[in-house]
């Protein structure tokens, strides 16, 4: 049996995400890497934001998303399927999934420029790239001067 609950396990969350993660090793900038990609504290502290929501098979938590209202918009956040599950459509299954549970006019996603795959992944799935990126990326999320430099934003209007 296969479905998609919600999430409230912190050690599941920690290990598919930092698994997940792998696929970003060696592709990022060295100075934005580091292990676990998401430390157990970063992960408690993302679940008291945001509901995490996850692809469960056969008892098997194999990816994770989140979804986080912030401001006029919706975030598509914390989207990881472990390595093993990855190519099977997990993927494609937690973002629809998160989609239609969606109030706002668009969706934003960001993710690192480098991730040529992420950025091929959201585009198959409607998004769009935007140019101010550095503007979005300070009004919506919290994150350092380097990884608004290494990053980019996906739209999707609802």
């Amino acid at each position: 049996m296969e479905e998609i609950i919600e999430i409230r396990d912190e050690k599941q969350i920690f290990k598919v995400v930092n698994d997940g993660a792998m696929r970003y090793k060696g592709t990022i900038p060295d100075d934005c890497w580091h292990e676990p990609y998401m430390p157990m504290d970063e992960v408690r502290r993302e679940m008291n934001r945001m509901r995490f929501y996850g692809y469960v098979k056969e008892g098997e938590l194999l990816g994770v998303i989140c979804k986080e209202p912030v401001k006029d918009t919706t975030l598509i956040r914390h989207l990881y399927v472990l390595t093993t599950a990855q190519g099977k459509g997990i993927g494609s299954m937690l973002l629809d999934y998160a989609q239609n549970r969606v109030s706002t006019d668009y969706l934003l996603i960001g993710t690192w420029q480098a991730a040529s795959w992420a950025i091929a992944f959201y585009k198959r799935h409607g998004f769009d790239m935007m140019e101010n990126k550095d503007e979005l990326l300070r009004k919506y999320w919290a994150i350092p001067d380097r990884q608004i430099e290494a990053s980019c934003v996906l739209r999707k209007k609802m």
